[in-house]
């Protein structure tokens, strides 16, 4: 079965065919994918790549995206369910990014709760469009901290949690486990940690890098065109489990209109300050932050973009805007508790910021939802998937 986009491009003075490489990021919530995306997409094209990027969430209006789009020119989405409900979505986001832009590689970053991608992505983008495409090895984005976190649970004696398990199921299936903002540890724990993964995860390439200085991030780009170790082992995934804790989480996408009170105001603080209550809410009630983030935008090109991956955690800055009489917002939260109760958390976050800062905010009324079960378009075992050269 061929697809639709084998280009034709030029190698020296001959004319050969331009297959696409496609490149599968997964990883927990918060783990830093987006920017790992944009960064490894910017270090490939200044190697010569023509590079598009595909953001993905159970919902619309995505902060990734924007983000993206701020930093690269060929960017698509794909919403309404995780890349491997949505496959033929992402096989035409890929058609559409190439015959528009003539892209040559393909970064996507899959929803942070979603695991099992071997089976229901990489195996059947090898099987039906192999001649096509090459994709490398399927990477797992890891938060340190997060894994910390884990860890720390496990030491104590609890019973594994579902999202802990969802976790676990993403490094078990990874090719490369890409241990990201190892500049927010000391030293001694980044070592500690990545000999940790490498232990237990012996058939995975470990790679401990810094997207956000770009520290590391040359191992990372070297390691996706080595093989594909985990492709050939079919994963032991408890749907149930999985769907479980996908459930624990309440996912809300919401868009304000902002107008300053007394002519102008700063929209980065004003945006530090509603996830600043967040944090301190998810603190005070218990309640763990798979990400949070924030854009405001006051004009083309010009907006505040902040983040949010633990109670308790000071906001992340990301880029800052200017100072300006409105400005157009959009939050995207993925927390663990009921829909409801993250309404609430939302709203009064954003009227405590609203009141700081002599703000007027309105907004459609929140509508967090929890994601439904997974049921993948395919699902390919390891000994139906057409091996390829070097896999």
């Amino acid at each position: 079965m061929s697809i639709e986009f084998i280009l034709t491009g030029r190698h020296s003075r001959e004319r050969k065919p331009k297959v696409i490489t496609f490149v599968p990021l997964t990883g927990f919530l918060g783990a830093g994918k987006t920017t790992t995306m944009i960064a490894a997409a910017t270090a490939l094209q200044q190697r010569g790549r023509k590079v598009a990027v595909i953001t993905n969430d159970q919902g619309a209006e995505l902060v990734d995206t924007k983000l993206s789009r701020s930093a690269l020119d060929a960017v698509a989405e794909v919403t309404g369910g995780c890349f491997c409900c949505r496959f033929e979505d992402m096989v035409d986001a890929v058609k559409t990014l190439v015959a528009a832009d003539g892209v040559d590689t393909v970064i996507a970053e899959a929803v942070g709760s979603c695991t099992d991608l071997q089976a229901t992505v990489v195996r059947p983008l090898r099987l039906h469009y192999g001649d096509a495409m090459i994709v490398t090895p399927l990477t797992a984005v890891l938060d340190p901290e997060r894994h910390l976190d884990f860890e720390r649970a496990a030491e104590r004696g609890e019973p594994e949690s579902d999202l802990s398990y969802l976790f676990h199921r993403q490094l078990a299936e990874a090719d490369v486990i890409a241990a990201n903002k190892l500049d927010t540890v000391r030293a001694d724990q980044a070592s500690e940690i990545v000999a940790s993964l490498r232990s237990r995860h012996p058939n995975a390439v470990v790679v401990g890098y810094s997207a956000a200085t770009g520290d590391g991030l040359d191992a990372l780009l070297e390691v996706w065109s080595g093989p594909a170790a985990n492709s050939a082992v079919d994963l032991e995934i408890d749907y149930d489990r999985y769907a479980a804790a996908e459930a624990q989480l309440a996912w809300l996408n919401q868009e304000l209109s902002l107008l300053a009170s007394d002519g102008r105001f700063d929209p980065t603080l004003w945006a530090q300050d509603v996830l600043r209550h967040l944090s301190a809410w998810a603190l005070a009630t218990d309640t763990m932050v798979g990400h949070a983030k924030i854009t405001a935008e006051v004009g083309a090109g010009n907006f505040a973009k902040l983040s949010l991956t633990a109670a308790g955690a000071a906001p992340v800055l990301d880029r800052a805007a200017d100072a300006a009489p409105g400005a157009r917002a959009v939050i995207n939260a993925r927390v663990a508790c009921e829909p409801e109760a993250l309404d609430r958390a939302i709203a009064r976050a954003v009227s405590a910021a609203d009141i700081a800062h002599a703000v007027a905010s309105s907004a459609a009324a929140a509508a967090s939802f929890k994601p439904g079960y997974p049921r993948p378009v395919h699902r390919v075992a390891a000994s139906a998937a057409r091996p390829r050269s070097g896999d």
